[in-house]
C-alpha cells in the first residue's frame, strides 16, 4: 500500500494506523487459539511500517510489509522485517524523521525480546528523540492487538509501547477513542537476552509519548 497519512499529529495517525494494520488478512487469530493452534500459528501475519515525521511538519506511514525472518519456520515464531530507512522519493536522505516502528502482533502478547533488541538497533540509526510540531517525541516501538472474537471485523482495543531512551514499557488500550494507559513499567536488561519488568504505579490517562 501507499504511504497513509499526513496526519496532524501522532496520536491521529496511531487512531487510524491501528485498525488498518490490524485489518490486514490473519493479523489478528486470538479466536482461532482455542479453536485451532496449529491454523493460528501456520497462519498468523506481522505487519510493519514506520510513523515518521516529514519537512511539512506532519505525520506519515510508510507502506506495510509483511517480510518475515528466513527461521521464522523453524522457530515457529511471527516476526516482520522492517527495514531501517523509509525510501519516500519526495524527501532527501536524512530529512525523515523516525518516530514509531508500528507492528501488530496476531495473538495479542506483549512486546517480546526481539522487539526490545530491534528498537534499541534502530536507536543506533535514527534520534531517540526528535523535535516536531507537537513537541519532542521519542524513538519507540508499538505492536498493537485485538481481544475479538470476530475475525472479520476485529477491534482496535490497544497497543504495547517500548521507549528506548527512557527503558520504559507501558500498555494502552481504546476506549471510546481515547488512549488511557493501563500499565507502566521500566526494562531492566540482566545479560544480552535476559530482562525483567519492573512495575510502577503512576496515575494513568496521559497521552503516548
Amino acid at each position: 500500500m501507499k504511504n497513509f497519512g499526513p496526519f496532524d499529529s501522532y496520536a491521529d495517525a496511531l487512531k487510524a494506523a491501528c485498525p488498518l494494520i490490524l485489518s490486514k488478512p490473519n493479523a489478528t487469530v486470538g479466536y482461532l487459539q482455542d479453536l485451532n493452534p496449529e491454523l493460528a500459528a501456520r497462519t498468523s501475519t506481522e505487519y510493519c511500517a514506520w510513523l515518521y515525521y516529514t519537512p511539512e511538519h506532519k505525520y506519515e506511514m510508510s507502506m506495510l510489509t509483511d517480510l518475515s525472518q528466513p527461521d521464522d519456520l523453524v522457530t515457529h515464531k511471527k516476526t516482520c522485517v522492517l527495514p531501517t530507512y523509509v525510501n519516500d522519493s519526495r524527501y532527501a536522505p536524512g530529512e525523515l524523521k523516525y518516530i514509531f516502528a508500528l507492528h501488530n502482533h496476531p495473538f495479542g502478547g506483549t512486546l517480546s525480546l526481539s522487539d526490545y533488541r530491534f528498537i534499541e538497533q534502530m536507536a543506533y540509526h535514527h534520534a531517540w528523540e526528535v523535535e516536531t510540531r507537537n513537541g519532542k517525541v521519542r524513538l519507540a516501538i508499538i505492536a498493537f492487538f485485538s481481544r475479538s472474537k470476530a475475525p472479520a471485523a476485529p477491534t482496535c482495543d490497544g497497543f504495547y509501547q517500548y521507549v528506548p531512551a527512557t527503558r520504559v514499557v507501558t500498555t494502552w488500550v481504546q476506549t471510546q477513542g481515547r488512549w488511557k494507559m493501563t500499565k507502566h513499567e521500566i526494562l531492566e536488561w540482566l545479560n544480552d537476552k535476559t530482562y525483567r519488568l519492573r512495575s510502577i504505579q503512576e496515575d494513568a490517562g496521559r497521552n503516548p509519548h
